[in-house]
């Protein structure tokens, strides 16, 4: 087992994992690069770091194994309670009056990691619109693994503790030591394995949601991702990114709106209307 990862080899895997997936490692954490290569080594009894390299040459599931090492899960439900203040009392009644024909709103969670976020949405959601409206969100993240966590929808009693009461005691069942998410719920979300770097399986989203997301990657993948997600919306869609992120200074056509105490950003302003 390496003790310390060379310059070569750093290049190597850092170069990988970017052209793989836009993470972007620097020398600042290069340590979780060195502690997740490790941790893989041992799990697949590799000794050498050159034996791992030739492995992710030959076997893209292994490749997907470390992306999904070197990716961040940390998520709650309602976090940043001011973008869903938003959501339920500007957001959504601004869509339900200029989307009345269709009756149907479509919402991307990208980057959804155990799936609290996609969850929090669809419960205000279930509260604004009621069963004549066609609500689709769909939840992505690059990691199988908070995946497979998002679909059960099962969270102990220590990750429910920031849902709204009401919410808890109308979308979530008590079991054993945690709470599940009702079917009523689960059945408007589609949780699916999506690459950031790619186009989403599904187009002409409302709401797009990616907080806390493009920080791990560098200046022109940020480009590409919002240029990605642009493109991706209605034309008077919104976008909800980490309150810690911005896009300031960056290329882009969205229009900076601040609503409440959230800082949202939209396609186009205006009061379209559906004919």
């Amino acid at each position: 087992m390496f003790d310390k990862l060379e310059d070569r080899e750093f290049k190597i895997f850092r170069d990988i994992i970017y052209n793989e997936s836009w993470i972007n490692f620097t020398n600042t954490n290069r340590p979780i690069l060195e502690i997740r290569l490790k941790e893989r080594l041992k799990k697949l009894s590799i000794n050498t770091l050159d034996e791992y390299h030739k492995l992710l040459l030959k076997d893209n599931n292994e490749l997907k194994n470390l992306i999904d090492s070197v990716t961040t899960n940390l998520t709650n439900f309602f976090r940043y309670k001011a973008h869903y203040e938003a959501l339920e009392k500007n957001v959504f009644p601004d869509l339900k009056e200029k989307k009345a024909l269709s009756k149907k709103i479509r919402i991307w969670s990208a980057g959804c990691s155990t799936g609290e976020e996609a969850y929090s949405i669809a419960m205000v959601a279930k509260e604004i619109f009621d069963n004549s409206w066609k609500i689709e969100i769909l939840a992505s993240d690059i990691s199988f693994n908070v995946l497979i966590k998002a679909k059960e929808g099962y969270y102990p009693k220590e990750k429910i503790e920031d849902i709204p009461q009401n919410y808890l005691n109308k979308y979530l069942v008590p079991i054993g030591d945690g709470y599940y998410v009702k079917d009523e719920i689960k059945s408007i979300i589609q949780f699916d394995y999506h690459n950031i770097m790619n186009e989403p399986s599904m187009s002409q989203f409302d709401i797009i949601f990616c907080r806390n997301v493009i920080i791990y990657f560098d200046a022109p993948a940020q480009q590409s991702i919002v240029n990605l997600f642009f493109d991706a919306m209605n034309e008077y869609g919104y976008f909800f990114i980490g309150h810690s992120e911005s896009l300031f200074g960056m290329n882009t056509k969205f229009i900076f709106k601040k609503i409440g105490n959230a800082c949202i950003y939209m396609k186009k302003e205006g009061i379209y209307r559906e004919k």
